[in-house]
């Protein structure tokens, strides 16, 4: 693989540098020297030249070493960058529809969900402030990713990335799940990978609801906000969705000994509108039957979140204490978009 190296005299003059090139999310990068990102490939352990995700719209294609320059850049750790791979690994599946997800006016985040002992080990923040600032190994994961999609697939806001508003998420969107504090199996077993394997879950995101509730601790009435925010005729689709639960309302919603698939079907029963409602509002054109009611793969004429109760992601992640959790809707009006989950690989030189 053929690189170019550049000899600049400081390293403040090597990012406003790296400004110039337009490799930049608009804030500063970690110059790439040639050290660091050679310790990012020795961490991986895998050819430098290997292609880990391809563009399918231009045919341009992300390496091993490409995506550690780009990890370099973002700020991460050696020890961070199997994750990002894994993350990337995941965006290249087809069903993830990566072109779409980074072109369309929708503006979506990659959000990556990371479960399994690889938080603890690269020390990532499950709890407080999980989708805030202030962790070091959440915010340059995300980031990485970020800086792989403009730099090496191109998608530039206002060219190729026609975003109408995007959201902070862009910036930069990965959470580990808070498993201490789950009353449920980790999001890595439950997708049927072995429990000593962690995992990067990618979902593109289009934004994020608040779901408030501190008043009740009947499980019914608390899941009853939640699939009232995921019916909000400005989010209803039936694109897959992200439930990120507080612990605090996951021991409400458990305490009546429902599983994790039974709060999946619970919010998937109610999470719905009246397609005559949809239509009388101005959601679909008038005609438009609604997406998929003809397959029959919904009960009552209802449209759902979704169309199966497996569509709903739940992740338990956020502090101990407070009746906040959150909703995000998929970026894809319809189902152009689906949930990957990849295994990360072990840190060779950690």
């Amino acid at each position: 693989m053929t690189t170019k190296t550049h000899t600049l005299t400081d390293e403040l003059s090597a990012i406003d540098w790296c400004y110039e090139q337009g490799w930049t999310d608009g804030l500063p990068v970690v110059p790439p020297a040639r050290e660091r990102v050679e310790r990012f490939l020795m961490a991986a352990g895998r050819p430098p030249e290997e292609i880990v995700a391809r563009h399918p719209a231009t045919g341009r294609e992300c390496s091993v070493q490409s995506a550690a320059i780009n990890a370099v850049m973002a700020g991460c750790q050696p020890q961070y960058f199997p994750t990002v791979l894994a993350a990337l690994e995941g965006l290249n599946e087809d069903a993830y529809n990566f072109h779409g997800s980074t072109a369309s006016t929708g503006g979506s985040a990659p959000v990556v969900i990371i479960s399994g002992d690889i938080r603890d080990e690269i020390g990532m923040n499950a709890s407080v402030n999980v989708f805030g600032p202030g962790n070091r190994a959440n915010a340059t994961i995300g980031r990485a990713m970020r800086l792989v999609i403009m730099n090496i697939f191109q998608m530039i806001p206002g060219i190729s990335d026609r975003s109408t508003t995007g959201w902070p998420g862009k910036y930069g969107c990965c959470i580990a799940e808070n498993i201490l504090n789950s009353p449920w199996e980790p999001l890595h077993v439950s997708l049927d990978f072995p429990p000593e394997v962690s995992t990067a879950t990618v979902f593109a995101a289009s934004g994020f609801y608040n779901v408030e509730n501190h008043y009740t601790s009947d499980p019914k009435l608390l899941l009853d906000t939640f699939a009232d925010a995921m019916a909000s005729l400005g989010a209803l689709t039936d694109g897959q969705s992200l439930v990120v639960m507080s612990p605090e309302h996951a021991e409400i919603a458990a305490s009546g000994g429902m599983t994790k698939q039974d709060v999946q079907a619970y919010l998937f029963e109610h999470a719905s509108r009246d397609p005559e409602e949809m239509l009388s509002k101005g959601k679909w054109p008038a005609g438009h039957p609604g997406d998929g009611l003809a397959e029959g793969e919904r009960g009552n004429g209802a449209f759902r979140r979704g169309r199966t109760p497996d569509d709903i992601l739940l992740v338990v992640a956020g502090g101990e204490a407070g009746g906040h959790s959150a909703f995000l809707p998929s970026w894809s009006r319809g189902r152009n978009s689906i949930y990957q989950t990849k295994a990360i690989g072990v840190c060779l030189d950690c």
